[in-house]
C-alpha cells in the first residue's frame, strides 16, 4: 500500500471518529458555521455594517431588522457577522504563534536538557508568573490597540504551557527506544527533532490548542470591551458588549446579542477541544 494511500485511509479513519464524536460533531458543526459566516459576510449580511441611521437607532428587534438597532441606528445583525471576522482572525493570529513558539521551546529544553533547558524553563516560569489577562492589557497598552498588536499581545503571554507540556513529553521520549533506534539509522539533530519527536508531541498541543481557543476568543472580547482591540467603526463582538452596556436595562438586545455570539463560539471550540481529545489521546479511547 503506498504513502498515498494509507494517508488518504487515516483521513477516513480520522474524520469518521470525528463524526461519531457527539462533542466533535457538534463543536465542528458550531466552528465551520462561524467560518463561514465570516467568509460569506458581504453575502448574508443584511446590511452595511457601519450605516448609520439615526432615525431608526435602538430599535426593538423587528422584521427589517431582525436583532435590532444600536445607538447609532446600524443593524446589529449585520454588525455581528462582520464581527465575527476580527475576533476568528485573531484567533488564528494568536495560534500560530503561541503554539509554534511554546513548541519549540519545550522540544529543545526537553531533548537538550541541561543548561539549555534551565535557561529555558527559568524564561518560560518567569512569564508563566504573570497573570495572562494583564499583561496582554499591559502590551496593548504600551504597542497601542489594534488587532495585530492584540494579537501579538495574547501570543506573547499564552506561550509557556505549550512549552511545559513539550518539555515533560519530549524529555520522557530523549531516552526512549524509539529515538534510539532513530539515531543509529544516522538520523540526528533537526531532523530527529522536527521529523520524530515533534510528531509524538503534536496530539497532546493540538488537544491543549482547541481548549485555549475559547479562552482566546473571551481574551479578545475582553480587549474590544476594554477599547483595546480593532478601532472603531469595526464591528467587533467586545465593543459592541461594551456599547450595549450603557443602554442595558431599556434595550437589552444591544449587548445580548454579541454577547451570545461569543457564547456559541466558545461553546463550538470547547467542544471540539473534548471531542479532539477523545480521538486523539489514547487514555480516553
Amino acid at each position: 500500500m503506498s504513502a498515498i494511500e494509507q494517508a488518504r485511509i487515516g483521513g477516513m479513519s480520522f474524520g469518521w471518529r470525528m463524526l461519531r464524536s457527539p462533542s466533535a460533531a457538534s463543536g465542528g458543526g458550531i466552528v465551520i458555521f462561524i467560518l463561514a459566516v465570516a467568509l460569506l459576510a458581504p453575502f448574508v449580511a443584511p446590511y452595511d455594517p457601519n450605516l448609520q441611521e439615526t432615525a431608526n437607532r435602538l430599535m426593538a428587534p423587528s422584521a427589517a431588522h431582525w436583532l435590532g438597532t444600536d445607538g447609532f441606528g446600524r443593524d446589529i445583525l449585520s454588525r455581528l457577522i462582520y464581527g465575527a471576522r476580527p475576533t476568528l482572525l485573531l484567533v488564528l493570529i494568536v495560534a500560530l504563534l503561541m503554539a509554534p513558539l511554546g513548541i519549540a521551546v519545550g522540544i529543545l529544553a526537553g531533548f537538550f536538557g541541561g543548561a539549555t533547558e534551565r535557561i529555558l524553563m527559568r524564561i518560560t516560569d518567569i512569564v508563566m508568573s504573570f497573570p495572562r489577562l494583564l499583561l496582554s492589557f499591559a502590551f496593548v497598552a504600551i504597542l497601542g490597540p489594534g488587532l495585530i498588536n492584540g494579537a501579538l499581545a495574547l501570543a506573547l503571554t499564552s506561550w509557556p504551557a505549550y512549552a511545559r507540556q513539550a518539555r515533560v513529553e519530549t524529555g520522557a521520549l530523549r531516552q526512549s527506544d524509539y529515538l534510539a533506534a532513530a539515531e543509529m539509522v544516522g538520523i540526528r539533530g533537526p531532523r530527529l527533532l522536527w521529523g520524530h519527536v515533534l510528531p509524538l508531541v503534536l496530539p497532546s498541543a493540538v488537544i491543549r490548542l482547541a481548549l485555549d481557543l475559547s479562552g482566546i476568543i473571551l481574551a479578545a472580547a475582553g480587549l474590544g470591551f476594554l477599547g483595546l482591540g480593532v478601532r472603531p467603526p469595526t464591528a467587533e463582538w467586545g465593543s459592541m458588549v461594551a456599547e450595549g452596556t450603557q443602554v442595558i436595562f431599556d434595550q437589552w438586545w444591544v449587548a445580548a446579542a454579541p454577547g451570545l455570539a461569543i457564547l456559541v463560539a466558545s461553546l463550538g471550540f470547547n467542544l471540539l477541544a473534548d471531542g479532539l481529545r477523545d480521538i486523539l489521546d489514547p487514555r480516553h479511547a
